[in-house]
């Protein structure tokens, strides 16, 4: 059904759509086996923003429908979601002390409730007016504030990035093409990992608004409940997840229904899992690039590249220390602490680590990354990480150290394995062994966490 634009838009040419393609009658959502329409929903987060504050919202919504349905309202109202990089009590403190005056918002009552909570209204309750869709289209401008998202703080504190609704336009552009080439046009989304997380909004939330894109409502965590998932929305299907998430699913043992592509982030994809995931699940898995701070600039799919390819209008600038960015989604170039190689003109680049994950001991250098990965290779090793600490010796050098999962082994076994893989002076001293290791929702490993693991003692 064909939309009539409002007559403010005409005066204001600097509004973008909160939905679009602008049609009511497309699939938004998957809810429930049953699937909501953009006139539902408009209906939905028209009623919710007519009861919401005047205020900046963290947003803490687990059901991607509720999380889809409060996030549109506080941006209609002008306002902006706050999303902390978890749902922690300190984290949320951390972002609510930042903003004085805001509020929190989620779907279900909280025991622990932070301050000024406030629930949604039961969505199936609300009396819905199913009419204004097909009278005003919601415009948004280009440079209103609609998200503050919180780096993981695997490198450090977390720190706060501003997203206006231009900017997840352009970043969602590139998101697009880069899946109509792997999937086609239309295809619908379950994901694994919670809208808050940058991944999770720009291909679970910003994805759904504004393409022609459905997604799953709930955030299926157990292969059995990702499988179930996947049953309930049509074909073709694209499976958004990690490398923590995918390796589950392919130990599992699990058949899923027929998927047309996978994507992951938030974590190196080791080319082992990826040709592991393609083969039991036959679709190809697209590992994208990007940070909270810049949101994906870049893909590749790596059973077939070790390069990345940039998306349309992404320019790196190498450093010594580092790469600059510059992408349609920003309004002035980022650092990051990556070191690439350009290639192809500059279209493609090779990772060579990160500024902060280089060490140089003894005249020698290595990163953590490789470390961490020689780790993992050791049988038996099902998880790990490789640190640097941060306490120096009198020369100055800091200690590396590592935490490893790895039931059958013990400590020296696994030493002796590293030795085998890399020089004696990045040997990590303390080893220790885990039950696990303290990964969040996205599978990321916040720093604290693992210096709080590293210092405990039995």
């Amino acid at each position: 059904m064909a939309i009539v634009y409002d007559t403010y838009q005409r005066e204001a040419p600097a509004r973008l759509p909160l939905l679009h393609p602008m049609d009511a009658d497309r699939v938004v959502v998957w809810r429930d086996g049953k699937s909501v329409d953009a006139r539902q929903f408009l209906a939905h987060v028209r009623a919710v923003a007519a009861q919401l504050p005047a205020a900046a919202a963290v947003n803490l919504c687990e059901d991607r429908y509720a999380f889809l349905v409060a996030f549109c309202a506080v941006v209609m109202r002008g306002q902006t979601n706050l999303l902390p990089s978890s749902r922690a009590p300190q984290a949320v403190d951390e972002v609510m002390s930042a903003y004085p005056g805001c509020y929190a918002l989620g779907e279900v009552a909280l025991a622990l409730a932070p301050p000024r909570y406030q629930q949604l209204p039961p969505l199936d309750a609300l009396a819905l007016d199913m009419t204004d869709a097909e009278e005003a289209w919601p415009l948004i401008p280009e440079d209103q504030i609609v998200a503050i998202g919180y780096t993981s703080g695997s490198t450090g504190t977390p720190s706060a990035n501003k997203k206006t609704w231009g900017s997840f336009h352009a970043s969602n552009a590139g998101n697009l093409a880069m899946l109509h080439a792997v999937v086609g046009e239309r295809f619908d989304v379950v994901a694994t990992v919670p809208p808050q997380h940058m991944y999770g909004m720009e291909l679970s939330v910003v994805m759904p608004l504004l393409g022609n894109v459905g997604v799953h409502a709930g955030r299926p965590f157990f292969p059995a409940d990702v499988a179930a998932a996947l049953a309930s929305v049509p074909a073709p299907r694209v499976l958004v997840t990690t490398p923590v998430h995918l390796r589950a699913l392919v130990d599992s043992g699990i058949t899923l229904p027929p998927i047309a592509a996978m994507v992951s982030a938030t974590a190196p994809m080791p080319v082992a899992l990826a040709s592991a995931a393609e083969q039991r699940f036959g679709a190809p898995l697209q590992e994208v690039f990007g940070s909270t701070e810049t949101c994906v600039f870049a893909s590749r799919r790596p059973t077939v590249d070790e390069d990345w390819q940039l998306y349309d209008g992404v320019i790196l600038h190498p450093q010594p220390d580092g790469t600059t960015v510059d992408a349609p989604q920003l309004s002035a170039p980022i650092g990051l602490a990556d070191i690439v190689s350009l290639s192809d003109g500059g279209r493609r680049f090779r990772l060579r680590g990160r500024h902060a994950d280089m060490l140089e001991i003894a005249g020698k250098r290595a990163s953590l990354a490789d470390l961490t990965r020689r780790l993992l290779a050791i049988p038996g090793v099902l998880d790990g990480v490789v640190v640097q600490l941060d306490d120096g010796d009198t020369l100055g050098v800091h200690r590396i150290a590592a935490l490893a999962v790895a039931p059958s082994l013990d400590e020296h076994i696994i030493l002796d394995a590293l030795r085998t893989a890399i020089d004696p002076v990045f040997l990590p001293r303390p080893l220790r062994l885990v039950a696990a290791l303290p990964r969040n929702e996205t599978g990321k490993l916040p720093r604290s966490a693992l210096l709080e693991l590293l210092q405990h003692r039995d």
